[in-house]
């Protein structure tokens, strides 16, 4: 699996990005990779040389870049701690809308590669990253055709960042996973970011992971729940393959 660091230059600064490409010669459809708040770390980059070893050129930018150098954390000592103390400094210097920005630099990166296959995208996001993963395809509505986000918090709060105001805009096929049990996308949210959905008339599936916790695909994260996240890869690889 052919790997490569770049740097994508955005109007904030130099974003570190992580390439990941199927082996061998040929051209393959274009995904961007929204980490979650644990940042660049083993597991994240693992689990975006799997996607690639699918068939897709994975970008995973480090969208922590406006924060400067830092970690690489380890979830289970960072749960140990305090979450937000540790974490708190570092989401602070992104957002849904910080990360759709970004996305016009990662979108132009993509464009340029000789080994992307057309011309729409695949967008993927965990925990923080769902609801940027929403909010940029929504801002580039006719470049992606597909996005799936795994337990993705607050998608529909007051903010004015909440990714549901902007779902309107949204092109691709959505995919919703979530926590049966999670504060951070309890039932009412759920209901208030569907609603927003059918509204809006985009095409999705919401599911609730019975017996899964927020984080349950990520493999370094103490709620790894195996079943749940080997569950979890076919349905994105499924909707992937359909849309891209």
């Amino acid at each position: 699996m052919p790997y490569e660091k770049v740097t994508v230059r955005t109007n904030d600064g130099d974003c570190e990005t992580h390439v990941f490409s199927p082996a061998g010669s040929g051209r393959w459809p274009g995904v961007i990779f929204y980490m979650d708040a644990g940042g660049i770390r083993p597991a994240v980059l693992a689990m975006a040389g799997r996607l690639a070893d699918s068939g897709f050129v994975v970008l995973l930018p480090d969208l922590f870049y406006r924060f400067g150098p830092y970690g690489p954390l380890v979830p289970a000592e960072v749960f140990r701690g305090d979450v937000m103390a540790i974490l708190g400094p570092l989401m602070a210097t992104t957002g849904n809308d910080k990360a759709a920005e970004d996305t016009e630099a990662l979108i132009a990166y993509l464009d340029s590669r000789a080994d992307i296959k057309g011309d729409r995208y695949g967008a993927v996001g965990f925990c923080m990253g769902g609801g940027m993963a929403i909010t940029s395809a929504a801002a580039y509505p006719d470049r992606f055709a597909g996005v799936a986000s795994f337990h993705g918090g607050n998608l529909a709060t007051d903010a004015p960042s909440s990714p549901h105001r902007f779902v309107a805009g949204l092109e691709a096929e959505l995919y919703i996973a979530a926590a049966d049990n999670d504060a951070h996308y309890p039932a009412d949210m759920a209901e208030r970011f569907e609603a927003s959905l059918r509204n809006a008339g985009v095409r999705y599936r919401a599911e609730r992971y019975e017996g899964a916790a927020h984080g349950w695909m990520k493999p370094d994260f103490p709620v790894y729940n195996q079943k749940a996240a080997e569950r979890g890869w076919t349905e994105l690889l499924a909707l992937f393959k359909r849309t891209l």
